[in-house]
């Protein structure tokens, strides 16, 4: 289980929480309403991770939602989500984390454009072939960085408090005015708030390389959730207990700037090696998460069977990996990092919900045996359903042309799922 909480707390923790602060506190100008934001993205990603884990208790095979949503409604379902996750959310949330690491390299060596795509396309393909070598030196290499991300985590946390406590004015607004929380841009910063959490379904998806999945999953899910919760709400009160609140929703790297404010220039160079250190780690572990996806897709028939296959001697599906790392690398080229966390919660918000619906569903059919139930069911999976279809609503109504967008190119998918379903059937005809 150690390994399994540790993928749930490395795939979570990266360089989100070092850049999302200001994108919350953007849209919610009042420290009540920043810190609320971040409490109910923890809750919200917590009650998705107790849906995840009965689902996870049922179905023990590689796959994670792609299968809950295959066996709750059907296999085309199943393969809009990983059409999806493929084309836009898995691989753009890759995309995403490597071009933040790349930029935080150039604090330490100035970089251009194509340079900072080169160093994000390299950290992409170096951490695939540590995954291409296989779950056991991957989880390892993840184990190693959520330990470490959380001690640095700690040491921000007790710095922070103990040497801003020399600062005169603590949790201040600065220049900014104080707004009515109100619940579009509550909706907005809970977007920017749980794409801070997103990962807390990733354990799943290789249910079968993890001991005794039925208990462990659900444990490492629980604990994971708590640990990063906990870590979040912490290192947004130390950055407000430094910094007025205008300089944390104008600043661009905010951890950096908070330590400036405590230690001078040397700290902005030491977050900035934090910022990358955490972002390797959690790189890592959304690598080695989504070939699993792939691979339970390609044994189900709905995708090429070359991309399922297993390497002979290190036991993963490698080419899964591979075109994995060519596709996310594609995207660090064409996509901007605005564009791809706007698509990336749209979508994965959707296909959450239906999965917290599909627990409805398979809840009806008697016959299927679980190890776990969740906790304060049928009202905590209701919640997270109306929470998940109130979030997508609300960035329908906020930006329709940009959800049009991202609505058109899953939608596409139900055309390839039955081109594909066809083109199988007739084989097996032949």
């Amino acid at each position: 289980m150690p390994q399994a909480t540790a993928l749930v707390v490395g795939s979570i923790i990266g360089a989100s929480i070092f850049v999302q602060p200001s994108e919350i506190t953007g849209q919610v100008n009042s420290i009540t309403g920043v810190l609320l934001v971040w409490l109910v993205s923890g809750i919200l990603s917590f009650f998705g991770a107790l849906v995840c884990a009965e689902l996870a208790s049922i179905f023990t095979r590689s796959g994670g939602i792609y299968v809950y949503l295959k066996e709750a409604f059907s296999p085309s379902i199943g393969f809009l989500w990983g059409w999806t996750m493929f084309w836009s959310v898995h691989s753009g949330i890759i995309a995403a984390i490597a071009v933040i690491f790349s930029r935080y390299f150039s604090y330490f060596l100035p970089m251009n454009d194509f340079l900072i795509n080169a160093v994000a396309i390299a950290a992409i393909a170096f951490l695939s072939a540590i995954n291409y070598l296989g779950v056991k030196q991957g989880s390892t290499f993840q184990t190693l960085f959520t330990l470490g991300k959380i001690l640095a985590i700690l040491f921000i946390i007790v710095v922070g408090f103990v040497l801003g406590s020399r600062i005169s004015d603590h949790f201040t607004l600065g220049d900014i005015a104080q707004n009515d929380i109100s619940l579009g841009p509550f909706f907005l910063a809970l977007i920017a708030g749980l794409f801070a959490f997103g990962g807390w379904q990733m354990v799943t998806y290789n249910a079968e390389e993890t001991k005794n999945p039925q208990k462990n999953i659900p444990r490492a899910l629980m604990i994971g959730m708590l640990i990063v919760t906990i870590c979040y709400i912490a290192l947004n009160a130390v950055y407000m207990y430094i910094l007025p609140l205008d300089k944390v929703a104008s600043s661009t790297r905010i951890a950096a700037d908070a330590a400036n404010a405590l230690i001078g220039y040397g700290g902005g160079a030491f977050m900035s090696g934090l910022v990358m250190f955490s972002t390797v780690g959690a790189l890592s572990g959304i690598i080695l998460s989504g070939p699993r996806a792939y691979f339970a897709m390609a044994q189900d028939g709905l995708i090429f069977k070359w991309m399922g296959k297993i390497h002979p001697r290190y036991r993963t599906p490698h080419r899964a990996i591979v075109i994995q790392a060519v596709w996310a690398s594609v995207l660090v080229t064409t996509g901007s990092y605005r564009v791809l966390f706007t698509r990336v919660v749209f979508a994965a918000w959707i296909f959450y919900g239906l999965m917290a619906i599909g627990l409805f569903l398979l809840r009806r059919r008697p016959e299927i045996k679980r190890e776990y139930r969740i906790w304060g069911y049928p009202l905590v999976p209701a919640i997270f359903v109306l929470a998940a279809f109130s979030l997508v609503v609300n960035q329908i109504i906020s930006d329709p042309a940009e959800s049009l967008i991202g609505l058109t190119f899953i939608l596409i998918g139900l055309p390839a799922y039955h081109f594909w379903f066809r083109k199988i059937r007739n084989e097996d005809q032949k």
